[in-house]
């Protein structure tokens, strides 16, 4: 008996996926390499990236599945949850065995999970869309740090790219510790190892803030201020559309709105 491992991205688990077929392998188990393995006394087997190898399991997949569900391993997988990778496999042995209607077959668990799975994954994403908030830097780039419950960082790229084409932008995810840049041109993957930011609200040290900001910020501060009717504030209510959790990237929270 075997374990798979790969190197935590999706192109790896494929590749991995496309191992198990060629070699005719069912592995007990499919993790990150740099998971500890929860199977001490088996066989591993540590696959290596291959994109064109992924690229022709993504293909299967892709013509197996309804427009509507064309993404929805992807989005599972994002999710990060525990035994995700082998949820997936097992999703792919049915369906490339012919399985008929697999998507939405929610009596099946591996099938409920993933949906599930990807379900919360999209939620999260559109949350990061609306709760962002750019701090101008001196260099006049605009900076934001998040901490979304999953990696979503993919998911949301297009929709800034497409919607501030002309600015410099940096998204950085802090607890994962990379970003997505974006030069105007391109959007490229960075890590920053000396970070000129708050690790705990992403706010950029007042030093390299664009001088304007500061009186921006306090702006939008009074602007929120002047409109949010204290006799009519419903606490749950707004607790619903933003969570506690994204109040710490928010300028009017920090006001004490």
């Amino acid at each position: 008996m075997k374990i798979y491992t790969y190197d935590n991205s999706f192109e790896g688990l494929l590749t991995a996926v496309f191992e198990c077929y060629r070699r005719k392998d069912f592995p007990v188990d499919i993790c990150a390499r740099n998971v500890q393995s929860r199977h001490l006394f088996l066989e591993n087997v540590d696959i290596q990236t291959d994109p064109q190898k992924a690229e022709r399991v993504w293909n299967g997949v892709q013509a197996k599945m309804s427009d509507a569900n064309k993404q929805l391993l992807f989005y599972a997988f994002l999710s990060e949850e525990q035994g995700i990778e082998m949820k997936i496999y097992r999703f792919l042995r049915r369906l490339f065995s012919g399985y008929m209607n697999l998507e939405t077959d929610y009596g099946d668990l591996d099938v409920m999970a993933l949906t599930q799975s990807s379900q919360k994954v999209k939620k999260e994403a559109m949350r990061i869309m609306q709760f962002v908030r750019f701090q101008r830097a001196k260099d006049g780039m605009f900076f934001c740090g998040i901490e979304p419950k999953f990696d979503v960082l993919p998911l949301v790229v297009t929709h800034y790219q497409k919607r501030f084409a002309d600015q410099r932008w940096l998204i950085y995810d802090l607890q994962r510790n990379y970003g997505v840049y974006y030069d105007k041109n391109k959007v490229e993957e960075v890590e920053i190892s000396k970070k000129q930011f708050n690790a705990f609200n992403g706010q950029v040290k007042q030093a390299l803030l664009d001088e304007g900001e500061d009186f921006y910020q306090k702006l939008w501060c009074s602007y929120f201020k002047h409109i949010n009717i204290e006799e009519r504030k419903n606490l749950r209510l707004q607790l619903q559309h933003m969570p506690r959790r994204f109040w710490k990237y928010l300028p009017e929270k920090q006001a004490g709105a």
